[in-house]
Formats: C-alpha cells, structure tokens, sequence
C-alpha cells in the first residue's frame, strides 16, 4: 500500500475559499471545483497541481452547494438561495476568453419553488440528478429528482435534516444522510430514478455528517462535520477507517484527480481543500472517464 494513503495534508492555502466553501467535484481531466472561492457567489477551479483561481461568478443572488458532471462534462450546481439546480456548458467555458464569456455559459436546468434548498446533488449514469433538501431551522428534509429535461418529482419529505446523497457504483442503491439524527440511510433506486426499501445503513453515535461519496467498490466516504475525520464505510454499514484532517468542519468530499485515487475535502473553519490518496478509484471520476 501506498504509505501516503489515507494521510490527509493541505491542497489549497488556508482561506483561499470562505467558510462556505462546499460542492467539491471534478472533471475527466482531473481539475477540482468547489463554491465560495475567495468570496461569496462563485465558483472556483483547482489544478492536479493545486493551482486555484476565479472560474465563475454566479448570477442574481445565486449560492452554490453541491457539484456534479454530466456524461457530456457539464457542470451542474445545487443553488440553494434561488431554489435552483444550474447547468454550466463547459465547452463553451473551453472556448471563453473571459470570466464574462464563461459566466455567459451558466442556465437553470430545474426550478422548484417548493424547495426549502437544493443542497446537495448526486447524479445516475444516465444524468438523472438526486437532491438532499434539508431545512435546517425545523430539522427535517426532503429529497427530489431532477430529471434530464428539468422537470422535478418530490420522492420523499417529512425525512430528518438530509444531506449527503450518494449513488451506488452498480446503480442499484441510493445513499441519503440526515447531518441532525447522525443517519444514513439506503433505498432501493431504479433506473429512471425512483427509489424504494428504505433501510436504514449505519447511525453514528455523535458529530454530524455532511457530503460523501462512492468508490468503484461501494465503500462510502462520509464527513463527519465537527469531528474532522472522514469515515470509511463499507455497502454493510461498517466503518472500516477514519481519515483525520486538519480541520473540524468538513463539508463535502470528492474523489478524482487524473487516475480518480484522490480525494478531496473541503473544510469550512480553514476555508481550504484538503487531500488523501485512497485505494480505489472513485465512482464519479469512472462515470466522467465513460464520457
């Protein structure tokens, strides 16, 4: 085993991003994203070599959250201000000469004024998009789809405070945590995005959770927000390793980088990305390499 494996240190600066840094992704090439760089209402883009710098500014108010790919590589981004999940066409982000241009190639994909928030997203195969809907204040959630047209179902409310939300390698099962009742929770899911068998995986005994995500052989990585560690857990619900950071407000992981075996995780009170090396390659750096 690599023996720098599951040893966290710093990939961007200390308050490079605020403290609402969230929504880390990547795309086929490697680069990272993550909201709130520098300043509220945008995006920002980290190089493999750890290169930060301004990629969007995110319009009428907009906050983002959660980041996801498509098949095609565009950007989909969870905007709880505006009840919003937009779409970015990174090609024509590609072929922009300015942050103007690149701003120019954002839309909203689906709108639902219902929503307390969009806050967190996973995405199928086949681009049907899952979001965690928490309200925070009442301590209760809800979850939708997002179809690839736009179009919006509520699957399930009356949850506990939902967050992270997770796909299964093989598609199968879809993952949802509640940060307040320290739950995580499996549903059935089928291929055009209805879910079923609800099941509860594992219940932490204290500290909180936030994003987490798949690698190609099920094992989730939770963050575990107050505690600075990331939790390994495995399809039985048993926690297999914890990953300590620097920092004690973890808000989201990605998994990728060039060969898709490193994770990425934001952390609120550094305002930062920290990184890990992991054994696996993770599912969505495979759903981006399918193209």
């Amino acid at each position: 085993m690599d023996n720098q494996q599951f040893k966290s240190r710093d990939f961007t600066a200390p308050n490079s991003f605020t403290d609402g840094i969230e929504g880390p992704g990547c795309d086929r090439a490697g680069n990272l994203y993550a909201v709130n760089f520098a300043r509220q209402h945008t995006i920002g883009k980290v190089t493999p070599e750890g290169e930060a710098s301004l990629f969007l500014e995110l319009p009428h108010g907009s906050i983002g959250n959660g980041i996801r790919f498509n098949r095609v590589g565009d950007m989909f981004i969870a905007d709880y201000t505006n009840h919003n999940v937009l779409r970015v066409d990174m090609q024509a982000c590609a072929r922009a000469t300015s942050l103007a241009e690149r701003n120019a190639a954002i839309s909203v994909h689906g709108h639902e004024p219902t929503m307390n928030q969009p806050n967190d997203i996973a995405i199928m195969a086949n681009d049907i998009i899952l979001a965690s809907d928490p309200n925070w204040k009442g301590s209760w959630g809800q979850l939708w789809r997002v179809d690839t047209n736009g179009q919006i179902t509520l699957l399930e409310t009356g949850m506990g405070t939902t967050n992270g939300l997770e796909v299964s390698p093989d598609e199968h099962t879809l993952y949802v945590n509640e940060t307040v009742q320290r739950n995580i929770w499996a549903y059935d899911l089928s291929s055009t995005g209805e879910i079923s068998n609800k099941r509860l995986l594992i219940q932490f005994p204290d500290f909180a959770m936030d994003g987490m995500r798949c690698d190609i052989v099920g094992n989730l990585y939770v963050t575990r927000w107050g505690k600075g560690v990331i939790a390994k857990v495995s399809p039985q619900g048993e926690v297999l390793l914890e990953i300590e950071l620097a920092g004690k407000k973890c808000t989201n992981i990605a998994l990728g980088g060039p060969d898709g075996c490193t994770a990425y995780v934001t952390v609120a009170d550094r305002g930062n990305v920290e990184t890990f090396r992991i054994d696996q390659p993770g599912r969505e750096w495979q759903l981006a390499q399918r193209g």
